[in-house]
């Protein structure tokens, strides 16, 4: 790279869907390697497939991208929007003898590959049109345009993940640029749209590969100065095999759904296929500052949802309180039997800092937090109702009487009331809080009891062991 050149690195999805785990995963090298540089990272929506292109899947890609925190430069382009240019290169290059009209029909080129399988060769275009003349074909028969591939030698990419790749030009064939109908192919379009968007380097799957030596017969053809390539292997499951819907969540929306940080995913995405010695948490100046494709391996990454899970605990202790507190009522609103007014929200704020030590993804910690907005009566799990004997509850009476009177009603004058309780009774702490925390909580597990008694307030506290009395 030379020092002179403003690095622009480019994301550009086709909106057929869905934002997948992988393509997420090189939309952040494309970022970081943007601002690690001091350059640009612009992106592009690849609409070209009109049948399944939606303005849906086109919103899926932006949110995906902006909950990732993944800004890009200027507007986004959108590659139908550029037909003409498409156009105007493909005739350019037939116009030079570089591309030529093929006149083939659709059962010609079927008969074509049907021969070359049968003779176990690739079903490749046969450069049928390539020599002859155009007027050998009917009046008025419709037309691709194809380019020219080179015959003879080899095509040669320094990658910069892959090293250097090289692939025989007799491999390639004369693939279409401009179809019968005007439009051009995907192969066309991205050589033109790299090209006029300046961009330096392409940052992809290595599933494109193949993709990129036909896209630079285009390059070499128009005389153009190809990007620098860097090709990351792709994202397996568990077992090795392509990561399918049977592994867990796929795509940037289900990661959200599931309760991780974009932050943590963003983080975990980093270091699946990119290592800077042992560092695993990394801010995103970090990640910035040290991000190079050098430390890009060259071999598929294992998808592993436990590590996930660890990482985006690790994030969760560190977020901030009130965002973490919309997000969980966010998730329990509409949630039956859970009252997500002000009151809740209140309770779920002041808990916040042990809730959120003790789960490991958002999902969780709107689970844990919910019993701060049930209503009496309470329902109890399996370990609860143990913990609600006869005895417990006569105790439970006796303890409400001590809490009615604690002042202030915060932690800390709660957790003495508990101490003298317990010793005043010869109990040890734990024979307390486990019945007081069955019969607050409905569960045996929360943060500590004398944060949850706190949070849940006085009044609530009462009604709560009020309700079990008479059981």
């Amino acid at each position: 790279m030379e020092p002179s050149m403003t690095v622009r690195t480019r994301f550009a999805p086709s909106p057929t869907g869905l934002l997948h785990i992988g393509n997420a995963r090189a939309a952040l090298f494309n970022f970081l390697y943007a601002r690690h540089c001091g350059g640009q990272f612009v992106l592009r929506i690849e609409d070209t497939d009109k049948e399944r292109s939606t303005q849906k899947a086109v919103d899926v890609i932006f949110d995906g991208l902006k909950w990732m925190g993944l800004t890009w430069d200027g507007e986004p382009v959108f590659q139908s929007a550029r037909e003409e240019r498409h156009r105007e290169v493909a005739l350019q290059l037939l116009a030079e003898g570089k591309a030529y009209k093929c006149f083939c029909t659709p059962e010609e080129l079927k008969e074509m590959r049907e021969a070359a399988q049968a003779e176990g060769r690739p079903p490749r275009y046969n450069g049928m049109w390539r020599d002859r003349d155009p007027s050998e074909a009917p009046a008025g028969a419709p037309y691709a345009i194809r380019i020219k591939a080179p015959r003879e030698g080899e095509a040669v990419i320094e990658d910069l993940v892959q090293g250097e790749v090289r692939v025989a030009n007799a491999e390639l064939d004369d693939m279409i640029i401009l179809r019968s109908d005007g439009t051009p192919t995907y192969q066309h379009a991205v050589v033109v749209d790299d090209h006029d968007m300046e961009i330096t380097h392409v940052i992809r799957g290595d599933d494109h590969l193949t993709n990129t030596f036909r896209q630079l017969m285009i390059y070499r053809a128009m005389g153009w100065e190809a990007p620098r390539f860097a090709h990351l292997p792709l994202i397996h499951g568990p077992d090795g095999a392509k990561l399918s819907k049977r592994h867990g969540a796929q795509s940037v929306v289900e990661f959200r759904e599931m309760g991780y940080l974009p932050e943590a995913l963003c983080n975990y995405l980093l270091r699946l296929g990119w290592g800077h010695g042992d560092a695993e948490i990394l801010s995103r100046d970090e990640q910035i500052r040290l991000f190079d494709l050098s430390g890009v391996g060259r071999s598929a990454s294992r998808m592993d949802y436990t590590k996930l899970e660890h990482v985006n605990a690790v994030y969760l202790r560190e977020a901030d309180d009130d965002r973490l507190t919309n997000d969980v009522m966010e998730r329990l609103s509409g949630r039956e039997g859970v009252d997500t007014g002000e009151i809740t929200r209140a309770r779920v704020r002041a808990l916040m800092p042990g809730l959120k030590e003790r789960a490991r993804t958002l999902v969780e910690l709107a689970d844990n937090a919910a019993f701060l907005g049930r209503q009496v009566p309470l329902s109890f799990d399996a370990k609860a109702e143990k913990q609600l004997t006869p005895e417990n509850r006569v105790m439970l009476g006796e303890l409400a009487r001590d809490l009615a009177v604690v002042d202030p009603f915060d932690a800390e004058h709660v957790d003495a009331a508990l101490r003298v309780f317990a010793e005043k009774h010869e109990l040890k702490l734990g024979k307390v809080a486990q019945p007081l925390r069955a019969v607050l909580c409905g569960t045996t597990t929360s943060p500590g009891i004398d944060a949850t008694v706190a949070a849940l307030g006085r009044d609530e506290v009462l009604a709560r062991i009020g309700a079990v009395q008479n059981g």
